[in-house]
């Protein structure tokens, strides 16, 4: 095991099963896509596997402490799909910059601790490495009803390549 996943250990972190497209609809993107030292992370929204664990608007039917908890699964699913793209999540070196979008209910703007919980989970197992630039952007609708969607650029070693 290596430094990444000892701290998810320590952390009692377990990892979601892979996002995948519920039945009937086709990705037509990559999860994750690699360009040098750079590593670009589609936007995932708090599942596991096909399964999307919170729905709903945030300050309607979902509260600021549940959508937060839902960016801090949605984390864990980006987690997910980095370590099935680079095979170790010790490839990652740096969180750059995140992208976190609220489906909101009209008149709620309260998103950026709702995107904390994304946030402060990966400073929690990067630590300073994991101190990123991020936008919180309030969305009228999200995909599959997801409470929150996450997207990220993270820097890479360059072990094992660019073949993916």
């Amino acid at each position: 095991m290596g430094r990444i996943d000892d701290r998810l250990e320590e952390l009692g972190l377990e990892l979601p099963a892979p996002f995948s497209p519920p039945p009937g609809i086709e990705f037509s993107f990559d999860l994750v896509t690699v360009s040098g030292s750079t590593a670009y992370v589609s936007g995932h929204g708090p599942v596991d596997g096909t399964e999307v664990l919170v729905a709903g608007k945030v300050g309607d039917s979902v509260s600021v402490e549940e959508a937060a908890s839902a960016a801090r699964l949605t984390g864990l699913s980006i987690l997910t799909s980095l370590r099935e793209a680079l095979g170790d999540l010790d490839r990652v070196t740096r969180w750059v910059k995140a992208l976190g979008l609220v489906n909101c209910a009209p008149g709620f703007n309260a998103t950026p601790p709702v995107i904390n919980g994304f946030s402060d989970l990966i400073i929690e197992i990067w630590g300073e490495s994991g101190r990123h630039a991020r936008s919180a952007i309030g969305a009228a609708e999200l995909p599959f009803d997801m409470a929150v969607e996450v997207e990220a650029i993270v820097e890479i070693d360059g072990r094992g390549g660019d073949s993916w």
